[in-house]
């Protein structure tokens, strides 16, 4: 276990040790203007979404490595208000490229090729390509430090959202496969939200807990953490009646035979079974299987010795 104190080395270490561990992270493409109308856009991924009511959005642009504030921090300061554009797989490399620090009034929709939509709300333009976009009100401003990494908090309320209609599933909520999401990493690193990188959990339930599963089971070799999760979700242990009518069904006798005459270890095989059951989100059927150990002492009657 390596243990730090920030306080033991250098703000640039620390911060690539949390934007290392702490991730992915979501990126506000932020628009604004100066007093002059002067419009900037930049990709800052210190960012998420703080409260639904009223909607809030919180991200900070960091003092540069060179003490100086970003151009988008002064341009809030002159005019308190910002579209929070949403970054999608499809814009990641034109992002990037405004993320280049620019001169002040150099507008980066035309360094990056972005189109300048019209807001409805707000004075700064939002990115059409973009597959949502917030324009918000900057509440409030915290300065949290000076210096090198030194955090701004712009506090933010939405007051309109844009939603591109190709994002929606039938259900009229926001289909992760459409909207296609990225997320920041550390270093050069980006992950994107879509393919095999996308899963589901189920909302929790007040079920027996961890601390509720047997101890041989608990302490497996073989069961995750993440499957020890979804045998503590479950409301209640299966019943002895329970246990042995699905022992009865004979559905493990092939495991029975293969522990006997292949001198395999039956536990063993009965955590993978149910681990697979797991996988496939099929708690009750892992729970009888993993709780069918007395097969070792009481085999399945009529079942071959």
């Amino acid at each position: 276990m390596k243990t730090i104190n920030p306080a033991d080395v250098t703000q640039l270490e620390f911060y690539r040790y949390l934007t290392g561990a702490i991730g992915p992270r979501p990126i506000a493409f932020a628009s604004t203007v100066d007093a002059v109308g002067r419009v900037n856009l930049s990709p800052f991924s210190f960012f998420n979404v703080f409260g639904s009511n009223p909607p809030t959005l919180v991200f900070s642009p960091n003092v540069n490595r060179l003490g100086q504030q970003k151009n988008t921090l002064d341009n809030l300061h002159e005019v308190a208000e910002v579209v929070i554009n949403i970054v999608s797989y499809a814009m990641v490399e034109q992002v990037s490229l405004a993320s280049a620090e620019y001169e002040k009034g150099v507008n980066e929709f035309v360094k990056a090729g972005f189109t300048e939509a019209q807001s409805d709300r707000v004075r700064p333009p939002r990115v059409a390509e973009s597959p949502a976009a917030f324009e918000c009100i900057v509440k409030q401003i915290i300065a949290t430090g000076t210096g090198p990494g030194a955090a701004n908090l712009v506090i933010c309320e939405v007051v309109t959202a844009h939603f591109h209609d190709d994002i929606f599933g039938e259900n009229n909520l926001i289909d992760p496969r459409k909207i296609d999401l990225i997320g920041r990493l550390g270093a050069d690193w980006y992950c994107r939200a879509n393919g095999d990188a996308l899963f589901e959990v189920a909302r929790p339930k007040v079920g027996i807990g961890v601390d509720g599963i047997p101890a041989d089971i608990r302490n497996s070799a073989i069961l995750t953490g993440n499957d020890l999760g979804k045998l503590g979700s479950f409301p209640t242990m299966p019943t002895p009646e329970e246990i042995r009518q699905y022992q009865a069904t004979g559905i493990l006798n092939e495991l029975v035979d293969e522990a006997h005459y292949g001198c395999q270890y039956l536990p063993d095989l009965l955590h993978l079974r149910a681990k697979q059951l797991l996988t496939a989100n099929n708690i009750r059927e892992a729970w009888l299987t993993l709780l069918q150990t007395s097969l070792i002492a009481n085999p399945v009657e009529g079942h071959r010795q």
